[in-house]
């Protein structure tokens, strides 16, 4: 069997074509494949699994399976060429001017795969010059001169045709046809840009994703008599149409109606069918995996594989269960590898929670998996940078929408409290917006990293920053000028948050009640693991307000654990709690 090869990206870029006589290589400018290597084990067990493509079907090579038992995965090798797999597909070959118009009738009977498309290129097949004579045909394909003002039945052009036909030839960089004046129309590009282009060329450009190898009959008309590369000129430009991966073992009699009519239709308007079925080998590479299908093909099947991660900074953050504890450290060296080549290269670290969170500082005991052991990174949320260690303060990167949504209620007029503040995420992020913030945290290294972050940021005029404990520190702030300026409390620690809301009982008890107040909006913040959790958490905020009759806005943040939700109550503190009997929890 002959064979012509091309590689597919996922944007329209030139495609590279590479030819072989006696194998067939597949070349990405990280690995090289023969197809001797693979074994055809791995296709009979994959007509059972589902539909779409997949590191456990088509024709693989052996990969890496971990053995049962701690500690097997001390010796894993990282190899990209282990995730290389091979598809039988049907294709329909067509002209390559009636390509677009068959893909959007045929939509739903063509491959559709993730990130790999639809219409492929034919190598070999384009028209050129030196054959428009002999076969008596026009190159649509040729650009034209632009030195003569005639069209195409060699009329002169008035100057409005001749401008139309002219702007035709710009793109988004310049003049297509003038290359120096290109040159010159396009902006300087930084250099650091141009270096990586460079690199890019030199390595022989971006990792191709996936190939397409036709497979054709020898022995057909023509090719004898003038030669390969001949017999596919005058054919002209065309296309393949990558069909359902159902309809590779089955005949054109079984084919769905939709193509069928478009084969009658083709042999009713042609002389010479101009559609033709043809047999094709697609090649996934290493490069088209995401890091789940990866995981999923190295861990021992059944088992559930750690789909998502968190990232801070330099720094990706893995929650692993129990299950995955002997296979922690392949799991490491294959997220680290994969973040890395997934276009991810800040990332230098991967750590694993390995106990819950338990002390009053919410610092998490974290295990260095893969990579350096450095856990002091530099985080950057609304154009803001934080300076994090993940070893004496806490960071979640997950709630960063949340603390958006919360922020998009402040103003300029506002004055926020933060009663546990952390790093400053809310409070720092707030001093852009508002006139004053008050931030407080019982972790003095929180703190710490609170008041550089506020130089970093060249907030720190806005903040004033307190290291004391949040019952302390809100009966410090409404017992003192302050109070009455304070509109916004935020109390952002989901485990303990509702327990201080005592602290507001009482509050402006030795005020006279004549004086004009503004009351603050609090923002609590809390976990439920009940079947109503708006219901339950909003129970326990009037059981410490020792107050039913004030309203309470409530929403869900995100389900953090199964049947475990996050949400947030906000509501005005009740004058009746302000002004009620004070807590005996405060000191």
């Amino acid at each position: 069997m002959a064979s012509s090869k091309l590689f597919l990206r996922p944007n329209p870029l030139p495609l590279t074509i590479v030819s072989s006589t006696t194998h067939f290589f597949f070349t990405t400018p990280k690995f090289t494949t023969t197809l001797s290597l693979y074994s055809a084990a791995a296709t009979a067990a994959g007509h059972s699994l589902a539909y779409g493509p997949s590191l456990l079907k088509g024709i693989a090579p052996e990969t890496f399976k971990p053995q049962e038992g701690e500690g097997d995965d001390s010796k894993f090798v990282f190899d990209e060429s282990q995730f290389t797999r091979i598809f039988d597909v049907a294709a329909l070959r067509v002209p390559a001017k009636d390509c677009f118009a068959l893909e959007s009738r045929l939509r739903g009977h063509l491959l559709n795969w993730p990130r790999v498309r639809n219409i492929a290129r034919v190598p070999g097949d384009e028209i050129e010059s030196e054959y428009l004579k002999l076969l008596g045909g026009d190159n649509d394909d040729d650009d034209d001169d632009g030195d003569e003002i005639v069209d195409y039945a060699g009329e002169e052009l008035n100057s409005v045709l001749y401008r139309d036909r002219l702007a035709k030839t710009f793109n988004v960089r310049g003049f297509v046809k003038f290359r120096n004046l290109a040159r010159i129309s396009r902006p300087k590009r930084k250099k650091r840009k141009e270096k990586r282009r460079e690199e890019k060329e030199g390595n022989g450009g971006k990792n191709e994703i996936c190939a397409v190898e036709v497979l054709e009959e020898e022995g057909e008309e023509m090719r004898g008599l003038l030669g390969e590369e001949f017999r596919d000129k005058w054919r002209g430009p065309t296309r393949l149409l990558l069909l359902d991966e159902e309809m590779v073992d089955k005949d054109v009699e079984d084919f769905p109606q939709a193509i069928k009519v478009v084969l009658e239709e083709d042999t009713r308007e042609n002389t010479a069918p101009t559609l033709e079925f043809v047999r094709c080998r697609l090649t996934l590479f290493y490069d088209y995996w995401q890091m789940n299908e990866i995981l999923e093909a190295l861990l021992p099947k059944g088992m559930i594989v750690p789909s998502a991660f968190e990232t801070v900074g330099h720094i990706a953050h893995l929650n692993l269960r129990d299950e995955h504890l002997p296979y922690k450290r392949l799991i490491a060296k294959s997220s680290f590898q994969v973040v890395l080549d997934k276009n991810k290269p800040k990332i230098q670290t991967v750590v694993n929670k390995i106990d819950v969170i338990h002390n009053d500082y919410r610092t998490m005991q974290l295990e260095v998996l893969a990579g350096n052991h450095s856990l002091v990174t530099i985080v950057v949320e609304n154009g803001l940078r934080f300076n994090v260690d993940l070893a004496t303060v806490y960071w979640n990167s997950r709630l960063a929408t949340e603390r958006q949504r919360l922020l998009s209620g402040f103003n300029y007029k506002d004055v926020v409290c933060d009663v546990f503040s952390g790093v400053g995420p809310i409070a720092i992020s707030a001093a852009k917006i508002v006139k004053r913030v008050y931030a407080n945290d019982l972790n003095p290294d929180a703190i710490d990293y609170l008041e550089r972050n506020s130089v970093l940021n060249k907030l720190e005029k806005k903040i004033e920053v307190f290291n004391m404990d949040g019952r302390r520190f809100i009966n410090a702030m409404f017992s003192s000028d302050k109070a009455h300026s304070i509109t916004q409390v935020v109390m952002n620690l989901p485990n303990d948050a509702a327990e201080y809301l005592d602290a507001f009982r009482g509050v402006y008890r030795d005020r006279p009640r004549d004086t004009p107040f503004k009351f603050p909006t609090i923002h609590v913040y809390g976990f439920s693991k009940v079947r109503d959790p708006e219901f339950d958490f909003h129970e326990r905020i009037r059981i410490a307000l020792s107050e039913v009759a004030f309203n309470v806005k409530m929403r869900k943040v995100r389900l953090v654990a199964p049947g475990k939700w996050m949400l947030c109550a906000s509501f005005v503190l009740p004058e009746s709690v302000a002004f009620g009997k004070g807590s005996i929890f405060i000191q």
